[in-house]
């Protein structure tokens, strides 16, 4: 019989953040070729932050990603706050875990709704899906614009924010500032448990995979900005043991590092991860939500991270909620710092997965040394690895279909591709 060999090509990754490429070759009998690249330039940012202030680090890695400039905004506060010895607590750290809920809604939302479910309705692009869904493109608009009011208040704007500063924020809202969003809060968190319901009546393809799950996991809440890292297979360290469990490294295909559990190997973060390492920290009513779209622990499924997704969204209505009917303004914007030397770790979790900074800094506070890990080089070997275990099913579409199932599968993680190629190390040599 005559060796029967596909390729499934696609230059640019449509409908992902950022430029990417995906190439696969299935051969009868022998292992599938898979490579997720990531071929955008690397942008330096950990080089950038050398010789700059440790107030600088959230503004400057924020514009890292204009889709989860919190992320980033949050991830380099706490590291830097851990570096300086100071703690963020009471209605300051409140209005941060408001801050990321906004983050979370807009996000997620745009992924589902503009990105992800024209995949599971056949249409090429949300513009075509809007012709048949009309009212779903604009039940997904108004989600994701509740959204972009809590950034836009708590942050000054929607797109990377200009309010957030270690120790807290330049600036604190009134208690009639924050009143203003509850009605549509209220709206909100029911359509978003509507936008679940009606995902759950999609097609899911079947794919189940043994993954190592990693996220952050906190004592009493659903995790955003702290938390230990733990994981499905065992961890359970402090985030300023990151680098003691957790390696990347250089592959040759993209620009983006690959992260691994050391001694082991792939893992993955993001909102499946999120789900069935903290099932128990959503509130009572998200759960029954969750049981009710037909999720249940542990969801092996990455297609059914579309479901998951709008459970966090539901999440992040009804916690955005509590934060807005319990505030109380403090008395102060921010803690302040007082610069010194010292090492720092920060980690939250950015809608697609946990985001780690450490930065080194000397004792004026000036940045010696700058590490960021974002969650699509932790997820990208993953993101390999679903598609080698899809290959039968891949063989045996027509090409077309196939490379459509293969597209969908990379979405799953809603890859932000523009902010994993940051990695580049630049060595300087100054005399």
């Amino acid at each position: 019989m005559a060796e029967r060999t596909r390729t499934i090509k696609v230059d640019y990754l449509p409908r992902v953040e950022g430029e990417g490429s995906l190439f696969i070759r299935l051969r009868q009998g022998k292992e599938p070729e898979v490579r997720l690249s990531i071929f955008e330039p690397p942008r330096f940012f950990e080089a950038f932050l050398r010789g700059r202030g440790y107030s600088e680090a959230p503004d400057l890695t924020a514009r890292i990603c204009g889709i989860c400039p919190v992320a980033y905004l949050m991830s380099a506060c706490h590291a830097m706050e851990d570096a300086l010895g100071i703690r963020v607590e009471g209605q300051l750290r409140a209005l941060r875990r408001l801050l990321y809920c906004g983050e979370w809604i807009e996000s997620h939302t745009l992924h589902t709704f503009m990105l992800h479910a024209p995949d599971f309705l056949g249409y090429p692009d949300a513009l075509t899906m809007a012709k048949f869904h009309g009212p779903k493109v604009e039940l997904g608009l108004r989600l994701k614009r509740a959204g972009n009011a809590i950034v836009e208040l708590l942050g000054g704007r929607e797109i990377h924010p200009i309010n957030v500063r270690v120790g807290g924020f330049y600036r604190v809202p009134t208690r009639a500032e924050l009143d203003s969003l509850l009605p549509e809060l209220r709206w909100g968190k029911e359509a978003a448990a509507e936008a679940a319901r009606w995902m759950a009546t999609l097609s899911f393809p079947e794919l189940e995979r043994d993954y190592e799950f990693v996220a952050l996991r906190h004592p009493d809440e659903y995790p955003f900005c702290e938390g230990r890292i733990s994981s499905s297979k065992g961890i359970d360290v402090p985030v300023r043991e990151f680098g003691e469990h957790f390696a990347e490294e250089h592959v040759t295909h993209t620009h983006a590092l690959h992260a691994r559990v050391k001694e082991r190997g792939a893992y993955l973060c993001g909102p499946l991860a999120r789900f069935n390492l903290n099932f128990d920290r959503l509130y009572p009513e998200v759960q029954a939500l969750a049981r009710e779209v037909g999720l249940s622990v542990p969801c092996l499924n990455p297609f059914k991270m579309l479901l998951v997704r709008m459970v966090e969204v539901a999440q992040a209505f009804t916690d955005a909620l509590r934060i807005v009917e319990a505030y109380a303004p403090p008395k102060e914007a921010f803690v302040p710092a007082t610069p010194r030397a010292g090492e720092g770790h920060g980690g939250t979790e950015a809608p697609r997965g946990m985001l780690y900074h450490r930065y080194r800094l000397d004792d004026s506070g000036t940045i010696l040394e700058a590490q960021i890990v974002p969650p699509t080089s932790q997820n990208q070997a993953s993101i390999e690895e679903d598609l080698r275990q899809m290959a039968g099913e891949l063989v045996a579409l027509p090409l077309a279909d196939a490379t459509h199932r293969a597209e969908q599968a990379v979405r799953n993680h809603d890859p932000c591709i523009s902010c994993a190629t940051h990695f580049l190390t630049l060595k300087v040599d100054e005399e």
